[in-house]
């Protein structure tokens, strides 16, 4: 699942018009380039969740043809926060563990060995499984932090790492959420964590929180070739 519904309050204008996970790093938009990494590691089937501006978001990506994977949509009317958005989606996601990438990421992660990491999560194991990056400048402090064992804290004594948004889950982690009501992961996840049943890894590639124009900037000149003028000014 690719996680799409948020207005990107911190991207406007650019995103009074355009949904954020459709602006344009390296001559495509930041969610084609999670399609085409979850393709290229054999994911069967993807979710995206919209909200503001969703209509163009399908009308951008179709039913996934012109990518080998196929897409389903999970339309809310207003944004249900990411682990209300979660819920809603588990009719089409089924009942077996499964991905999420937040859509304003980017990131050089193994999609292919985090699928193979989902699918041993159980609904009375380990719950989730994180992906946890060095902290950038905008959060220093980071989320959580990480054991040898890979179990994943919330543990101010420890070295703390940031939450990449991206993880693997067992739907049994949102059996207690209403399908429709707003609901955050972030309260999920350290009841798993103090219950021992969130593991994660450290990813030292390429990660980006995508979430100011600086930022989008920041990384479109980094994909494009020399001397290509910026795709969103």
């Amino acid at each position: 699942m690719i996680l799409a519904a948020g207005r990107g309050e911190r991207m406007r204008p650019l995103t009074d018009t355009c949904p954020k996970p459709l602006l344009a790093a390296g001559g495509k938009p930041l969610i084609v380039w999670h399609i085409e990494r979850l393709a290229a590691a054999g994911i069967a089937g993807l979710v995206i969740n919209h909200a503001h501006l969703g209509q163009m978001i399908e009308d951008a990506l179709g039913d996934g043809t012109r990518f080998g994977l196929p897409i389903a949509y999970s339309s809310e009317s207003s944004a249900l926060e990411t682990a209300g958005g979660i819920a809603r989606a588990l009719p089409l996601l089924g009942e077996a563990p499964f991905v999420v990438v937040n859509g304003d990421v980017f990131c050089d992660a193994d999609f292919a060995a985090l699928a193979r990491t989902a699918e041993g999560l159980s609904a009375d194991g380990a719950l989730a499984h994180l992906l946890l990056v060095p902290n950038p400048a905008h959060n220093p402090g980071g989320d959580f932090g990480l054991l040898p064992d890979g179990h994943v804290v919330d543990d101010g004594r420890r070295e703390r790492l940031t939450f990449s948004g991206i993880g693997a889950y067992h739907p049994a982690l949102f059996a207690g959420i209403a399908p429709d009501q707003p609901a955050k992961l972030a309260p999920l996840l350290r009841a798993a964590m103090a219950a021992g049943r969130v593991t994660g890894a450290r990813h030292d590639g390429r990660w980006i929180d995508v979430g100011t124009p600086a930022r989008l900037a920041e990384l479109d000149a980094s994909l494009q070739p020399a001397g290509t003028p910026p795709v969103n000014a």
